[in-house]
């Protein structure tokens, strides 16, 4: 496929499927320009201090979520703004609209989502700061990858509900991470993790099995707040 001439639509097909593509099209560089614009935007009246609904416009604006807010002031506002993602900036997406995240996520300073593919993240997920996630990948052969005149690709990413990921976390691209799972500080997750364990180290290991994690105490739900 010759990057100069490609059909789009099947280009960004294939990038969503995790197909060889190619990310210098007119198209995707125009999206990932929006994005750019939307993270700036966000970035910078979060540094000032902006209130919580303007944010969640802003936040709204990157992830490229068109359902409306409700009417400012009304209980309903008040239930989405509690629930919708809490994040602190800066935040780095390549085009945003890849990605999704459940209630109760709270992002931390400086994470950086590349999401070539899909990336979800789990309701309640706690992510440390300086977290990144990389759904694109490129290449092993050099002759192939071709710097920015060769194909690359991408795979998605799901990170499970009630997790926490610790500072400097990196995960790579098609890792699956479980249901309540703690990824220590500075790891390294290259392949899927399972419910409910600890997990450390560059690549990250389970290091401990969190037994009767997630069950019902005292007639609550296990693992939520």
């Amino acid at each position: 496929m010759d990057p100069n001439n490609v059909d789009l639509v099947e280009n960004r097909r294939r990038m969503l499927a995790g197909e060889l593509y190619y990310a210098f099209t007119s198209d995707l560089i125009a999206d990932r320009l929006r994005c750019k614009v939307a993270c700036n935007a966000f970035n910078t009246q979060d540094a000032a201090g902006a209130p919580r609904r303007k944010l969640v416009e802003l936040w709204k604006d990157i992830v490229r979520d068109e359902t409306p807010l409700p009417p400012p002031g009304s209980a309903e506002e008040e239930a989405v703004l509690r629930t919708y993602p809490w994040v602190d900036s800066p935040i780095k997406f390549d085009y945003g609209a890849q990605c999704t995240f459940g209630p109760g996520v709270y992002i931390n300073s400086s994470a950086t989502f590349i999401d070539t593919c899909a990336i979800h993240i789990g309701a309640r997920t706690l992510i440390g700061p300086n977290c990144s996630f990389y759904s694109g990948t490129h290449p092993l052969d050099p002759a192939v990858r071709n710097g920015l005149r060769g194909p690359e690709s991408g795979k998605p990413i799901v990170v499970g509900e009630d997790c926490w990921l610790g500072g400097g976390v990196t995960v790579c691209p098609g890792v699956t991470i479980g249901k309540g799972v703690t990824v220590g500080a500075g790891s390294v997750v290259t392949r899927d993790v399972e419910d409910f364990v600890v997990v450390a180290g560059n690549p990250a290991r389970v290091i401990r099995r969190l037994e009767g994690a997630g069950q019902p105490r005292d007639g609550g739900e296990g693992g939520k707040v």
